[in-house]
């Protein structure tokens, strides 16, 4: 099985990857964790050149075929072998955040990103993406890291959030919003429960 986790910045997402991850290892549940872009050689390569805040002269398509660029890599180096060898892969982002995040985000049109990760994804897709739903307004977050994407404006990322809305009607029921609670622990279990009911995790 493939899961994905989705969010804006500061929904504590990195939290709740962390919390699931402490439960199947009490329980005695094997996954292989992985973040995009990332988790190869090659691909943190490409994360670092795509969060890099020197590199502001970077163009919309140059941005979105990097993020496709490393998706590709870590679709074929990981995650198929993984689920070949029958392991649950844990994915902290995938390409719903590409179609979020450029073409919503940046205006670029989520068909289009969709047909640029058609040949990255080769067809492998999330079983269950959770959508960590908090408004950016909302997050936890009151301050801004020094990443590149991370020092957009508000306005980019309410539209980084509309679109990761209109894309869960569009999923046929793939995508799963998850209302966090104030209370992390409260939060992981209602995503524990639904990766349950699904038949991913016992």
């Amino acid at each position: 099985m493939f899961v994905s986790f989705e969010g804006c910045e500061g929904v504590g997402k990195s939290t709740q990857l962390r919390l699931l991850k402490e439960y199947l290892d009490k329980t005695g549940q094997r996954a292989v964790y992985i973040r995009e872009p990332g988790s190869t050689e090659i691909s943190e390569q490409i994360r670092r050149v795509i969060l890099d805040p020197k590199n502001t002269a970077m163009r919309d398509m140059t941005e979105a075929l990097l993020y496709a660029a490393s998706r590709a890599q870590l679709v074929r180096e990981v995650i198929k072998p993984a689920l070949a060898r029958g392991e649950l892969v844990v994915c902290d982002r995938y390409v719903d955040s590409s179609v979020a995040y450029q073409g919503y985000g940046r205006e670029m049109g989520a068909e289009l990103i969709k047909q640029i990760n058609a040949p990255a994804i080769d067809g492998c897709m999330p079983d269950m993406t959770v959508f960590i739903d908090l408004n950016p307004e909302n997050s936890w977050r009151g301050y801004r890291t020094s990443d590149r994407l991370e020092q957009e404006s508000n306005e980019f990322f309410d539209k980084v959030y509309n679109g990761f809305i209109n894309e869960i009607e569009a999923s046929n029921g793939r995508i799963v919003a998850i209302k966090p609670d104030f209370d992390k622990n409260i939060t992981s279990q209602k995503i524990i429960s639904a990766m349950r009911d699904r038949g991913i995790i016992r």
